[in-house]
């Protein structure tokens, strides 16, 4: 029961980013929904590289006993037989209904997510690159910022909306921004490991600057992407989207200082639910990015 709740779990999470990227994207999703279901079905499993990804790392990735207890694997309640399963049943999905996609940015998302996914997670000879900093870190910005936000807007413009790629003011946005929540993923999601990481002799930025330096940048870093965003918005020549972006990312700005003063660095629970408070934060901008 607790694999396939994962499972499905797992097809409604991915989906959402997507679902609400670019306001032509948002109305051609829910046409597609009624029309096509096969594409939606497309975007959805091809998705599941992601999920691959994560799995691989869990099965790969000794540390996780120390840093991560109490992840599914690392405390028994999956087996590894079953882990590997997930891994291969997603990685199929994810393949074999991107092939019947015959979308060209679909299966560059897969394959690039495959191989960077792979690199940063399996532990041979010239991978792991989990333990180097830069590389770990550009492997999580140039699949979660780049690679998803491009390789999907061209999917829909050129083979659900048939129309010729150009590039628009919402995916520029998105691209940039989501390069700065992605940095702050890559580095925040070290802090609680730093002990294991140490112990293992990952270089992570946590090992090298220490964890309270590490929050106040990933703090800084995502205040001057809100910032950034307020001022997009008010450049904005529509008066109801100007409102909006300016509300909505002072809103969260706002939201995140606070959290960020009531941050303990020595409470491991308290540095969990900040790091998943982030993540709320990424996917709320997929909120906001359809009026940019």
């Amino acid at each position: 029961m607790s694999v396939l709740l994962c499972v499905v779990l797992s097809f409604l999470f991915c989906l959402l980013p997507n679902f609400l990227f670019h306001k032509n994207l948002m109305r051609a999703h829910i046409v597609t929904l009624v029309l096509d279901a096969e594409k939606v079905l497309t975007i959805l499993f091809t998705n599941e590289s992601s999920r691959y990804c994560v799995h691989i790392f869990r099965v790969s990735d000794n540390l996780l006993k120390v840093n991560k207890p109490t992840l599914p694997l690392a405390s028994g309640e999956f087996s590894v037989p079953t882990t590997v399963l997930l891994i291969v049943a997603f990685l199929v999905m994810s393949i074999s209904i991107g092939i019947r996609s015959k979308s060209a940015p679909l299966m560059c998302d897969l394959l690039v997510s495959f191989l960077l996914g792979s690199a940063y997670s399996i532990d041979v000879p010239l991978l792991w690159w989990k333990r180097h900093a830069f590389l770990a870190t550009f492997c999580i910005i140039f699949v979660r910022a780049v690679v998803v936000q491009l390789a999907f807007f061209a999917h829909m413009q050129q083979h659900v909306l048939k129309r010729p790629l150009a590039p628009t003011r919402s995916v520029v946005f998105a691209t940039c921004f989501m390069c700065c929540f992605a940095a702050v993923i890559a580095l925040f999601k070290d802090i609680p490991n730093v002990d294991g990481d140490r112990d293992f002799g990952i270089q992570s930025m946590t090992v090298r600057l220490g964890q309270q330096r590490v929050h106040r940048l990933c703090i800084n870093i995502l205040m001057t992407a809100y910032a950034t965003a307020i001022l997009v918005g008010a450049s904005s020549m529509n008066l109801y989207q100007k409102i909006v972006i300016v509300s909505g990312h002072g809103l969260l700005a706002s939201t995140l200082w606070q959290r960020a003063q009531q941050f303990d660095i020595e409470n491991k629970d308290c540095i969990t639910q900040f790091y998943m408070f982030i993540w709320k934060l990424f996917y709320a901008e997929y909120f906001l990015i359809p009026f940019v």
